[in-house]
């Protein structure tokens, strides 16, 4: 008997000014990259997109809730360490609620802080501004080597970036990877009746992505020093696009120090994948056939 597909929420973190800013230069809404993922990771996988940052009637109540079998966080445009911004703290508060029911969650960027944040950790600004394009050599630690979510990755590899904050205190989290830029690039969060697999970086990012993103963030990225100059950032932001245009451009990518591990779309993703794949486990539900590849 064939089983039902799985019902994922996709928790789309951006404020509505943040998800406007970055489509102005031409990015593309985080929540709809997570929904193209997670498609790949499984056709079938039915996803529903919601926007905490809105209101409380963009958040499913506890029952609703329930019939989910797992949640996944984006990154966000807010700030996790905001005490006063409601925000903010309505989506700390709904990752406590998940937990409590015992939905399995997955997420980029904010979503780690999220995850530490609302079991009890804490998070603030990075000392060096925003490590941002690409995150160099992360390092999977001894718990990361055997966790099901880096089944299949490399015990060093880069990733597509872009953050401002960082974990500081990890509280009952377990550090799966880090590098020399963030003590913490990857955490499992086991909290109250529910389990959180969350990393700094971003899977769902290609280099259309970053380049949207350079484009959004080149005066504060140029003063900050992650490029000698205006020229220097434009010249960036072309050559990523042209690499989205010809991922085979060896030589560009050699030049911005991307290598395959990047540019191959399973291996950059394939924490979403396996995350996809332990909740059909959890579920006792036979994998989807692979789908076909977007």
């Amino acid at each position: 008997m064939p089983r039902s597909p799985l019902r994922v929420l996709v928790l789309d973190a951006y404020a509505p000014e943040g998800r406007a800013a970055l489509g102005d230069v031409g990015g593309t809404e985080a929540g709809t990259l997570y929904r193209r993922m997670l498609k790949r990771a499984d056709a079938h996988t039915e996803i529903d997109i919601a926007y905490p940052a809105d209101g409380t009637d963009e958040l499913p109540d506890r029952n609703d809730l329930e019939r989910y079998d797992g949640v996944a966080w984006t990154g966000s445009s807010l700030t996790i360490h905001d005490a006063e911004d409601r925000r903010v703290t309505r989506q700390i508060e709904f990752a406590r609620e998940v937990f409590a029911a015992g939905v399995p969650s997955f997420g980029s960027c904010w979503a780690a802080q999220l995850a530490v944040v609302a079991a009890g950790g804490q998070c603030g600004p990075h000392p060096k501004g925003r490590e941002f394009g690409i995150s160099r050599r992360i390092a999977l630690s001894d718990t990361g080597r055997s966790h099901a979510v880096y089944a299949g990755k490399p015990p060093i590899f880069d990733a597509f970036t872009s953050h401002q904050d960082h974990i500081t205190f990890i509280g009952p989290a377990r550090c799966l990877a880090s590098n020399a830029w963030s003590p913490v690039q990857a955490v499992e969060v086991e909290h109250a009746r529910g389990w959180f697999w969350a990393v700094q970086y971003h899977p769902e990012y290609d280099p259309h992505e970053v380049a949207s993103l350079c484009r959004l963030r080149r005066a504060e990225l140029v003063a900050q020093g992650s490029f000698p100059d205006d020229a220097a950032a434009g010249r960036f932001i072309d050559d990523l696009e042209a690499l989205q245009r010809d991922p085979g451009d060896v030589e560009r990518a050699g030049s911005l120090g991307i290598g395959e591990g990047l540019l191959d779309r399973d291996l950059r993703e394939i924490e979403a994948h396996n995350w996809i794949a332990r909740l059909r486990l959890n579920d006792d539900r036979e994998p989807a056939a692979n789908p076909a590849r977007e």
